[in-house]
């Protein structure tokens, strides 16, 4: 258990963080090629894509979403047992 989530649901929960943590990391730094294609006029990927620099951020910042989501999580002051967030009793 990991802070009162089982290990499953942590791992599936850090992918998702991560996997869109990602596309809203990707469009960081990223410059088109200076010249079009002769052809079909489009620029393609960036010159410099930085993709492992991508990784690395993407990585840190969900790592940080992640634990904060936990400590949340844990802490009681979320919960849809207790509380207004809570079903209501039949």
């Amino acid at each position: 258990m990991i802070l009162g989530i089982n290990w499953f649901t942590a791992t599936v929960m850090y992918v998702i963080i991560w996997w869109t943590t990602l596309f809203a990391v990707l469009p960081f730094g990223a410059r088109p090629v200076a010249d079009a294609d002769e052809a079909t006029g489009w620029r393609g990927a960036p010159e410099r894509p930085r993709i492992v620099q991508k990784f690395l951020w993407t990585t840190l910042v969900s790592t940080v979403i992640w634990v904060a989501i936990l400590l949340i999580q844990d802490s009681g002051w979320i919960s849809f047992r207790t509380g207004w967030l809570a079903m209501p009793d039949r």
